[in-house]
Protein backbone atom coordinates (compact mmCIF):
# COMPACT_ATOMS: atom_id res chain seq x y z
CA UNK A 1 0.00 0.00 0.00
CA UNK A 2 1.28 3.43 -0.94
CA UNK A 3 1.65 6.38 1.74
CA UNK A 4 -0.66 8.71 -0.11
CA UNK A 5 -3.40 5.63 -0.10
CA UNK A 6 -2.72 5.23 3.49
CA UNK A 7 -3.17 8.96 3.86
CA UNK A 8 -6.80 9.00 1.99
CA UNK A 9 -7.72 6.39 3.97
CA UNK A 10 -6.83 8.53 7.36
CA UNK A 11 -8.38 11.57 5.89
CA UNK A 12 -11.49 9.71 4.96
CA UNK A 13 -11.83 8.25 8.06
CA UNK A 14 -10.85 11.46 10.20
CA UNK A 15 -13.82 13.49 8.00
CA UNK A 16 -16.20 10.77 8.54
CA UNK A 17 -15.16 11.24 12.22
CA UNK A 18 -15.76 15.34 12.11
CA UNK A 19 -18.57 14.94 10.42
CA UNK A 20 -20.52 12.38 12.55
CA UNK A 21 -19.53 14.81 15.45
CA UNK A 22 -21.31 17.87 13.70
CA UNK A 23 -24.07 15.85 13.42
CA UNK A 24 -24.29 14.84 16.44
CA UNK A 25 -23.92 18.53 17.76
CA UNK A 26 -26.33 19.36 15.47
CA UNK A 27 -28.49 17.06 16.32
CA UNK A 28 -28.26 17.98 20.24
CA UNK A 29 -29.22 21.33 19.64
CA UNK A 30 -32.46 20.70 17.33
CA UNK A 31 -33.31 18.56 20.28
CA UNK A 32 -32.41 21.25 22.94
CA UNK A 33 -34.64 23.66 20.80
CA UNK A 34 -37.51 21.04 20.61
CA UNK A 35 -37.48 20.33 25.06
CA UNK A 36 -37.77 24.53 25.48
CA UNK A 37 -40.61 25.02 22.94
CA UNK A 38 -42.41 21.73 24.43
CA UNK A 39 -41.05 23.04 28.42
CA UNK A 40 -43.08 26.45 27.04
CA UNK A 41 -45.98 25.53 25.89
CA UNK A 42 -46.47 23.78 29.47
CA UNK A 43 -45.56 27.44 31.36
CA UNK A 44 -47.80 29.24 28.72
CA UNK A 45 -50.72 26.56 29.42
CA UNK A 46 -50.82 27.03 33.01
CA UNK A 47 -49.94 30.72 32.80
CA UNK A 48 -53.76 30.34 30.53
CA UNK A 49 -55.17 28.33 33.18
CA UNK A 50 -53.96 31.12 35.88
CA UNK A 51 -55.42 34.11 34.09
CA UNK A 52 -58.55 32.37 33.99
CA UNK A 53 -58.53 31.94 37.53
CA UNK A 54 -58.02 35.79 38.12
CA UNK A 55 -61.06 36.62 35.95
CA UNK A 56 -63.27 34.66 37.51
CA UNK A 57 -61.67 35.94 40.65
CA UNK A 58 -62.14 39.26 39.99
CA UNK A 59 -65.43 38.67 39.01
CA UNK A 60 -66.32 37.52 41.96
CA UNK A 61 -64.49 40.44 44.37
CA UNK A 62 -63.84 43.17 42.45
CA UNK A 63 -60.10 42.53 42.68
CA UNK A 64 -57.43 40.26 41.10
CA UNK A 65 -55.53 37.65 43.61
CA UNK A 66 -52.20 39.06 44.77
CA UNK A 67 -50.94 36.03 45.97
CA UNK A 68 -51.36 32.29 45.26
CA UNK A 69 -52.50 31.84 48.25
CA UNK A 70 -55.75 33.55 47.98
CA UNK A 71 -56.03 32.39 44.18
CA UNK A 72 -55.80 28.78 45.49
CA UNK A 73 -58.78 29.24 47.94
CA UNK A 74 -61.06 30.62 45.43
CA UNK A 75 -60.09 27.89 43.64
CA UNK A 76 -60.73 25.23 45.69
CA UNK A 77 -64.00 27.23 47.35
CA UNK A 78 -65.03 30.41 45.36
CA UNK A 79 -68.57 30.17 42.97
CA UNK A 80 -68.84 31.10 39.91
CA UNK A 81 -72.47 32.20 39.68
CA UNK A 82 -74.41 31.58 36.11
CA UNK A 83 -76.44 34.70 35.41
CA UNK A 84 -79.40 35.12 32.69
CA UNK A 85 -79.15 38.22 30.97
CA UNK A 86 -82.47 39.65 29.16
CA UNK A 87 -83.33 42.59 27.29
CA UNK A 88 -86.69 44.38 26.39
CA UNK A 89 -87.52 46.74 23.78
CA UNK A 90 -90.21 48.71 24.09
CA UNK A 91 -91.01 51.16 21.35
CA UNK A 92 -92.77 54.37 22.08
CA UNK A 93 -93.70 57.31 20.67
CA UNK A 94 -92.20 59.21 17.57
CA UNK A 95 -89.79 55.99 16.79
CA UNK A 96 -88.30 56.47 20.32
CA UNK A 97 -86.78 52.73 22.34
CA UNK A 98 -87.01 52.03 25.35
CA UNK A 99 -84.81 49.26 26.65
CA UNK A 100 -84.76 46.93 29.52
CA UNK A 101 -81.89 45.05 31.05
CA UNK A 102 -82.55 42.40 33.22
CA UNK A 103 -80.57 39.92 35.22
CA UNK A 104 -81.63 36.12 36.89
CA UNK A 105 -79.26 34.37 38.86
CA UNK A 106 -79.58 30.93 38.03
CA UNK A 107 -77.43 29.36 40.03
CA UNK A 108 -73.67 28.36 41.14
CA UNK A 109 -71.12 26.26 40.14
CA UNK A 110 -67.30 25.54 41.93
CA UNK A 111 -64.91 28.20 40.26
CA UNK A 112 -62.41 23.98 39.66
CA UNK A 113 -65.62 22.15 38.47
CA UNK A 114 -66.42 25.08 35.99
CA UNK A 115 -62.91 26.10 35.20
CA UNK A 116 -60.63 22.92 35.56
CA UNK A 117 -62.87 19.84 34.94
CA UNK A 118 -61.47 16.77 34.30
CA UNK A 119 -63.02 16.44 30.24
CA UNK A 120 -61.08 20.26 29.33
CA UNK A 121 -57.68 19.31 32.14
CA UNK A 122 -58.29 15.28 32.83
CA UNK A 123 -54.36 15.53 34.78
CA UNK A 124 -55.36 18.58 36.85
CA UNK A 125 -53.49 19.39 40.04
CA UNK A 126 -54.38 22.05 42.24
CA UNK A 127 -51.27 21.51 44.46
CA UNK A 128 -49.02 21.91 41.26
CA UNK A 129 -50.26 24.93 39.04
CA UNK A 130 -48.58 27.65 40.61
CA UNK A 131 -45.36 25.87 39.96
CA UNK A 132 -43.58 26.58 36.75
CA UNK A 133 -43.00 23.16 34.59
CA UNK A 134 -39.18 22.54 34.00
CA UNK A 135 -37.74 24.45 36.64
CA UNK A 136 -37.19 22.37 39.57
CA UNK A 137 -40.04 23.25 42.07
CA UNK A 138 -39.80 27.26 41.35
CA UNK A 139 -43.28 28.70 41.47
CA UNK A 140 -44.70 31.98 39.02
CA UNK A 141 -44.32 35.36 40.82
CA UNK A 142 -47.47 36.91 42.03
CA UNK A 143 -48.58 40.36 41.50
CA UNK A 144 -52.00 42.69 41.77
CA UNK A 145 -52.28 46.21 42.30
CA UNK A 146 -54.80 49.13 41.43
CA UNK A 147 -53.08 51.81 39.18
CA UNK A 148 -55.36 54.83 38.53
CA UNK A 149 -56.10 55.83 34.50
CA UNK A 150 -57.67 59.11 33.55
CA UNK A 151 -58.63 59.97 36.76
CA UNK A 152 -60.21 56.12 38.45
CA UNK A 153 -58.63 52.96 39.67
CA UNK A 154 -58.52 50.19 37.75
CA UNK A 155 -57.61 46.33 38.94
CA UNK A 156 -53.74 45.35 37.29
CA UNK A 157 -52.33 41.74 37.72
CA UNK A 158 -49.18 39.66 36.26
CA UNK A 159 -48.10 36.62 36.57
CA UNK A 160 -44.20 35.59 35.60
CA UNK A 161 -41.81 33.16 35.60
CA UNK A 162 -39.36 33.70 37.40
CA UNK A 163 -36.47 32.11 35.91
CA UNK A 164 -36.55 31.44 32.48
CA UNK A 165 -34.96 28.29 31.29
CA UNK A 166 -35.05 29.64 27.30
CA UNK A 167 -31.52 31.92 27.49
CA UNK A 168 -33.17 34.43 25.21
CA UNK A 169 -36.18 34.99 27.37
CA UNK A 170 -33.50 35.63 30.36
CA UNK A 171 -31.62 38.63 28.87
CA UNK A 172 -31.83 41.91 30.45
CA UNK A 173 -32.91 40.57 33.76
CA UNK A 174 -35.56 38.12 32.55
CA UNK A 175 -37.08 41.27 30.36
CA UNK A 176 -38.82 38.61 28.33
CA UNK A 177 -39.66 35.90 30.54
CA UNK A 178 -43.38 34.60 29.47
CA UNK A 179 -46.13 36.28 31.86
CA UNK A 180 -49.23 37.09 31.51
CA UNK A 181 -51.30 40.38 32.40
CA UNK A 182 -49.43 43.67 33.05
CA UNK A 183 -48.19 46.01 36.30
CA UNK A 184 -48.96 48.97 34.51
CA UNK A 185 -51.88 48.14 32.23
CA UNK A 186 -55.41 46.34 32.17
CA UNK A 187 -54.04 44.16 29.48
CA UNK A 188 -55.05 40.10 30.68
CA UNK A 189 -53.10 39.27 27.31
CA UNK A 190 -49.70 36.90 27.26
CA UNK A 191 -46.45 37.89 26.00
CA UNK A 192 -46.80 34.92 23.94
CA UNK A 193 -50.08 36.07 21.91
Amino acid sequence: MTLSKILSIVFLLGALGLGYRLYLGVDEVVEEEKMLQRTEARIIEKLEMLRDAQIAYISSNGEYASSWDQLKEFIEDGQIYIVQRTETTKLLEYGKEETTVTFDTLGAVGVQDSLFNETKYPDFNLDLLNVVPGSGGKTFEFFADKIERSNREIAVFEIRDPAPINPERRRNDNEKALRVGSRTDSSTSGNWE
